[in-house]
């Protein structure tokens, strides 16, 4: 049974106010010697008394047995052995109620009085009783009925008070127990939802790899695959020139394809690092861990060098590309060269899908901190065949996503003159 008294698997609980059962059965049973003994001392209380022998035992009988009342109403049960001291009835009662007392959560000063009144009933039914009982001196009397009051009285009060301490102390410490196992369980979903955002974000970077590496590879080969059946009965020249053209895209897709996988395939070997605490740890974006945990394949990846090389693999498609380089070259981060270098190579593969025919325009800056890139195309001229390249819509998120990753800026939008311009623009430190 809970607290609330319903029933827990078929099994009935404590009856009454008992938090236990094993709580009830102790009181019945002191409450029962309590009851017998009382039963015993009320005999002399009766021929004392002037009254019946029965009525005298069933005064102590009730008395006694008010002892399994002693956790329902401590402070009851402590009066009513303050009340039949004078009778010299309830030793057990006395002693155990006020154990009761003190360790129970009565106000404090409640206690200290109870135990005051307890204290000066009991010395003085000793001192009265020792008085008229022996020939002795009053001095020693005195010290006699002190000594028993304090020793009746004064070890069951500090024996509750530690108990009750004692008791409040575990039920603190569980509560500390409970709340901090919600706080671990907590702080566990929590790493396991950082650790889902960790592999979506993990995947989305190796989609957007794998985006980025065969969109413009196979788009090349589809344009020159397209030129190569126009002209392979006319020119035959230019049909073999358009055929090495894609076996040569062909292979460099193979080529790239296969170190990405050797990339992911090999076992990452991170340093030891000292694991500060949880609360030491500073707020980093999700999408920041992720890109830095791709950071080392990126030593491996295309550089800024590379971009004449992809602007000359455009216009061989037959696109009409001008590069622009404004400001001093530099050489930058791994990670900076590689994101700027797929920005303009995604830019170029949307302008084959979308813009056939147009004239672009790629423009890169080097300034202080920072690098600049712009693909700019013109509108269509509506000569040039559609080459049919399906289109995922993956390519201006992917280099949102890039650039966001390093702190950079990228905005992207038709232009007033019918073209298309994607600018970004990334941090150099």
């Amino acid at each position: 049974m809970t607290k609330t008294g319903e029933v827990v698997e078929g099994r009935a609980g404590p009856p009454l106010w008992w938090a236990r059962r094993r709580d009830a059965v102790g009181d019945l049973v002191l409450g029962g010697v309590s009851a017998l003994e009382c039963a015993w001392e009320g005999v002399p209380f009766a021929a004392e008394a002037g009254l019946p022998t029965a009525v005298g035992v069933l005064f102590g009988f009730v008395v006694g047995a008010t002892l399994v009342l002693r956790r329902r109403w401590p402070i009851a049960v402590v009066l009513v052995g303050i009340a039949v001291s004078p009778a010299a009835i309830g030793f057990l009662l006395a002693v155990v109620g006020m154990y009761t007392l003190a360790s129970s959560e009565v106000p404090r000063r409640i206690t200290a009085t109870l135990a005051s009144m307890s204290l000066a009933a009991t010395f003085v039914v000793m001192y009265l009783r020792t008085r008229g009982d022996v020939e002795a001196d009053t001095t020693l009397v005195v010290v006699l009925s002190g000594f028993v009051a304090v020793a009746l009285t004064v070890p069951p009060v500090l024996f509750g008070l530690y108990i009750g301490a004692r008791r409040r102390l575990m039920e603190s410490l569980q509560e500390r127990a409970d709340s901090l196992e919600r706080e671990l369980s907590l702080l566990a979903d929590r790493a396991e939802e950082r650790a889902e955002w960790a592999r979506t974000e993990e995947r989305t970077r190796i989609a957007r790899e794998m985006h980025d590496v065969v969109a413009h590879r196979v788009s090349l080969m589809v344009v020159h695959a397209a030129a190569l059946e126009a002209v392979a009965v006319k020119d035959p020249a230019r049909a073999a020139k358009n055929a090495a053209l894609v076996g040569d895209m062909g292979r460099q897709a193979l080529t790239e394809l296969r170190e990405m996988l050797g990339v992911l395939r090999a076992p990452p070997k991170p340093a030891p690092v000292p694991v500060p605490a949880l609360s030491a740890l500073p707020a980093v974006p999700v999408a920041a861990v992720a890109f830095a945990a791709g950071a080392g394949a990126a030593e491996d990846g295309p550089s800024l060098g590379e971009l004449e090389a992809l602007v000359g693999q455009s216009r061989a498609a037959g696109m009409t590309v001008e590069m622009l380089v404004h400001g001093e070259w530099a050489a930058y981060a791994a990670e900076v060269e590689q994101t700027a270098f797929r920005v303009v190579q995604e830019a170029l593969t949307n302008c084959h899908k979308h813009a056939p025919g147009a004239r672009v325009v790629v423009r890169l800056a080097h300034r202080a901190g920072e690098v600049a890139m712009q693909v700019e195309n013109g509108p269509c001229d509506g000569k040039a065949p559609e080459p049919g390249l399906p289109s995922g819509g993956n390519g201006l998120v992917g280099m949102r996503e890039r650039v966001l990753g390093l702190g950079g800026v990228f905005v992207s939008g038709p232009t007033d003159a019918g073209g298309f311009k994607v600018s970004a623009v990334l941090p150099t430190a």
